[in-house]
């Protein structure tokens, strides 16, 4: 089965909590603060597999969560930290951010990685907080929190060429009479459900890859039939090869099948029709394919030269096609992109206020937002000098005067995330 599109959710490991610990030894009189730092969380990452060509081992696992790190411990030793999780994927697969619908990133080279989850940084030990002033202080960090994602994975087949077409114009065939591939045949619309990749060698050395996209069909781009699940194929291919029958008996119409064609796939993306196309009378083995290939050439003002019909039944003018396919893919120079900034750039969240104060019914005054909720999970709050050091971080972000104007009170309640304490 070929899976092109799939959903998954991702969580990297939150790091190690930092340690509150003291040297008690024998011979080591005021031996101070010795709390470890702890160790930091795995991180999710995608990495290019050549050998895979589908999603189609996410069919059945939609979770994937790195390891924690390990926390830090006594004589100022650190966590161990957490081994990172590496997902792999076939090449040409696009990460989306499902729930905002931005790209993360793009993966189509051998080795190629992608970091879409970075795992928590561990928390620090007591030994870092220890100042003239506090020689013993019991203040630690907890580890920062992993990231957690739904993410979208497109997969877009990587050809150098692809075969468009009606169904049953001869892409298959062409593909298995042009490749090793093995496309399976049979005289019945859509024989493919999926594209098939083939390599094709030339005796000159332009080797190159072909793809029969299959499914096109009028309505494609609007979801009509199959076509709309192979349609984001074409985007990565650099040439196209565009197939029409001429085959009288077919019930079809060439030059109707080619506009059309040439319609579904603007529609789905303008761009795709900038890329160089070579159109390809097929099934020319036909009685009266002859007549019928003159009539679309009137019609469409071509001459000899902008056609290169074949039989791949009796492999007529293949080797020519394929000839001058490679010439085409050798001389096609690919347009330059211009990318924003967000894209590929790692968890881009646009920078905010960092809380917000909101009251609930119960007259209690709830802190949300990424920044203070960060604060939180990274604060001990098991020592009297880690509260009191959460306090003064509320404060100077301005938590405090926040809460004044929305009216708080000495003795009224303020919740974060499910923790709780008086306001003073």
């Amino acid at each position: 089965m070929f899976v092109d599109n799939v959903k998954i959710s991702v969580k990297s490991g939150a790091g190690g909590n930092g340690s509150v610990a003291f040297r008690h030894e024998k011979y080591v009189p005021l031996g101070g603060p010795a709390g470890g730092d702890g160790g930091k969380g795995g991180s999710i990452i995608f990495a290019v597999d050549e050998g895979l060509r589908t999603l189609m081992d996410f069919r059945f696992k939609h979770n994937f969560k790195a390891q924690s790190g390990q926390n830090g411990m006594n004589k100022q030793m650190y966590g161990r930290g957490a081994e990172d999780l590496v997902i792999q994927v076939p090449a040409g697969t696009t990460v989306y951010n499902d729930d905002t619908g931005r790209i993360i990133g793009d993966l189509t080279e051998k080795d190629q990685h992608l970091v879409v989850a970075k795992g928590g940084k561990g928390g620090r030990g007591n030994m870092h907080f220890a100042t003239s002033r506090n020689r013993a202080p019991e203040v630690a960090e907890n580890g920062e929190p992993g990231i957690e994602l739904n993410l979208r994975l497109e997969l877009k087949v990587i050809a150098d060429i692809g075969l468009v077409g009606f169904p049953s114009v001869g892409k298959s065939t062409l593909l298995s009479v042009s490749t090793s591939a093995r496309p399976k045949i049979a005289a019945y619309h859509f024989t493919t459900l999926a594209p098939n990749l083939g390599m094709v060698q030339l005796d000159n050395g332009n080797d190159f890859v072909m793809a029969d996209l299959p499914g096109l069909i009028e309505g494609a781009s609007n979801g009509v039939g199959l076509g709309i699940q192979f349609l984001r194929h074409v985007e990565r291919t650099k040439v196209i090869l565009h197939l029409v029958e001429m085959d009288p008996n077919s019930g079809r119409n060439p030059v109707e099948d080619y506009q059309k064609i040439r319609q579904e796939l603007a529609t789905y993306d303008g761009k795709i029709l900038d890329k160089p196309e070579i159109i390809v009378p097929t099934k020319m083995d036909m009685p009266g394919s002859d007549e019928r290939l003159a009539e679309f050439k009137e019609a469409m003002n071509l001459k000899d030269e902008d056609l290169y019909p074949i039989s791949s039944i009796q492999q007529n003018g293949v080797d020519t096609l394929l000839k001058h396919a490679g010439q085409v893919l050798d001389e096609y120079v690919p347009p330059v992109e211009e990318t924003t900034e967000d894209v590929y750039e790692y968890n881009f969240e646009p920078e905010g206020p960092g809380f917000e104060v909101t009251k609930d019914e119960d007259n209690v005054f709830v802190l949300s937002g990424p920044k203070v909720e960060r604060l939180f999970a990274m604060s001990n709050l098991d020592h009297q000098d880690g509260i009191m050091r959460f306090a003064r971080q509320l404060k100077s972000m301005g938590i405090e005067d926040a809460l004044r104007e929305a009216g708080i009170e000495s003795g009224d309640t303020v919740m974060i995330d499910d923790f709780t304490f008086e306001f003073v």
